[in-house]
């Protein structure tokens, strides 16, 4: 598998997770032709979307998978395979890590990481950083502090709160996986090195548990740069439409 597809197929695994974990909350994936979906029992469409993994996949079966829930497909699509359908949302910048790339991050002092055991502290920090409403979050950040493959780890600085992260453990099509998300780093807080501290710490325990490859997308150019000095390269990008 080529490494960029390999970083889409783990994307798609981590999405394929976090669909499973949450089947008993009216969640759940589908794997039909050219499609893998997810739905993760909630209303919001950025919880809820498909991988496409071929130029003629089941569209009819994918939106019949979101009807049923009362959703309308949203897919990602891989950058350079012809699309039309639905309109274009916006851009995933993948990028991708081997062990053997992996650069520790330096310490903070006085950084103390652990994994996350209180769901308040975790959407305190999670909603301060990316303005989302808590009430919407904690359905979505509350299932990850104990689904089996989902590590919450939280940073304190001082013994005050200081960053949260987490990270999906796969063993799906791409193999051995490591999904970091939700990086959030306390606003008075930045430009310390902390993010790329407790995405270090992430990442050194899921290596440590048999990851052969890290992924993630990064949102801004900024963090592209934090990642890079962890190892991580480019991998793609997927194009994400709407209304399919």
């Amino acid at each position: 598998m080529q490494p960029n597809a390999r970083v889409r197929t783990a994307h798609a695994d981590a999405w394929a997770a976090e669909g499973a974990l949450r089947a008993p909350m009216g969640g759940g994936t589908l794997a039909v032709t050219g499609i893998r979906a997810m739905a993760s029992g909630l209303p919001e469409p950025q919880w809820n979307g498909a991988d496409v993994t071929s130029p003629h996949p089941d569209l009819e079966g994918a939106r019949a998978f979101y009807a049923e829930r009362g959703l309308t497909l949203a897919v990602r699509v891989p950058e350079g395979m012809p699309w039309s359908a639905g309109h274009h949302v916006l851009d995933l910048r993948l990028m991708g890590l081997e062990p053997r790339d992996f650069a520790p991050a330096p310490g903070v002092p006085g950084l103390e990481v652990r994994v996350a055991d209180d769901v308040e502290t975790v959407l305190d920090l999670d909603s301060a950083a990316f303005g989302g409403d808590r009430s919407a979050s904690r359905p979505w950040i509350e299932p990850h502090l104990t689904g089996p493959g989902f590590t919450v780890a939280l940073g304190e600085l001082g013994g005050e709160p200081a960053a949260t992260a987490y990270s999906v453990r796969t063993d799906g099509a791409a193999g051995p996986a490591l999904l970091l998300a939700g990086v959030a780093v306390a606003e008075p807080l930045r430009r310390r090195g902390i993010g790329a501290a407790i995405s270090s710490w992430l990442l050194a325990r899921g290596f440590a548990e048999g990851a052969r490859l890290a992924h993630l997308h990064a949102d801004t150019d900024a963090a592209a740069r934090v990642y890079t000095r962890l190892g991580f390269v480019d991998a793609g990008v997927l194009r994400v439409f709407a209304g399919v």
